[in-house]
């Protein structure tokens, strides 16, 4: 029997040819979900190694390394200029120290830190800030920069502390200007953290902070230091 053309050929149900898309769809998207999941399962296990990877070259590292804290202290401190100015209370051109509302301060310092480096790496330094108290009010900023220190050295860094007028009011500057005139020490704290890093072998070390906090006490008569204690992370140097 002869089909017209445009007819669909009719066949018993038992001999009917699979449909095209049946037999093209079926084997193309098992494969594809199969090859998905091969590919999915070799990246988590290449991320597992590189992790397995990295932690053994940091133990490698540290056993060989031993790396221990830098230490960062400051050496000596350099007064170039200390002025306590109170200011007239009493409106007619008298100076009155005991009942002062408030007192200018200027200040010109020069601290000189030593970076001691205990390790057998070389270890970078990133900028700092320390700050320079008077009974807990800042005064100004010790500005530290940053370096790079090679394996077992010790290293000079510098910094400079100016303050011009700074006001100091109410109390403290009552106490300001009797620690000056009277007392002969003015009492500052310089205090804040240095950050360092260990570098080998291309590879750097998390933040290793280290703490600063020293007690210096200043003679305005005289113009130089009178006292000075440090301590790192609170215990005594």
């Amino acid at each position: 029997m002869t089909n017209r053309p445009g007819e669909r050929r009719h066949y018993p149900p038992h001999l009917q040819p699979p449909l095209a898309a049946d037999h093209y769809m079926g084997p193309s998207s098992s494969s594809s979900a199969a090859s998905l999941k091969g590919c999915c399962c070799c990246l988590f296990l290449l991320l597992i190694f590189l992790a397995l990877l990295a932690v053994a070259i940091a133990l490698v590292i540290v056993l060989a390394v031993r790396p221990k804290k830098p230490e960062f202290d400051l050496q000596r401190v350099g007064v170039e200029y200390l002025l306590v100015a109170p200011t007239d209370s009493s409106g007619d051109g008298v100076t009155s120290y005991s009942a002062s509302p408030a007192a200018y301060l200027s200040l010109n310092t020069t601290l000189l830190f030593t970076a001691v480096n205990p390790n057998k790496v070389g270890i970078k330094y990133g900028a700092a800030d320390l700050y320079v108290l008077y009974r807990g009010v800042p005064l100004g900023i010790a500005v530290v920069p940053g370096f790079e220190q090679p394996e077992h050295s010790t290293r000079l860094v510098e910094s400079r502390v100016s303050v011009s007028r700074f006001n100091v009011l109410q109390s403290d500057a009552v106490n300001l200007v009797r620690d000056a005139a009277v007392n002969d020490r003015v009492e500052l704290r310089i205090t804040g953290d240095v950050g360092a890093k260990i570098r080998l072998l291309g590879f750097t070390s998390p933040r290793v902070q280290v703490s600063v906090d020293c007690v210096i006490v200043i003679s305005p008569r005289r113009q130089s230091l009178s006292y000075k204690q440090c301590g790192v992370d609170g215990l005594n140097v």
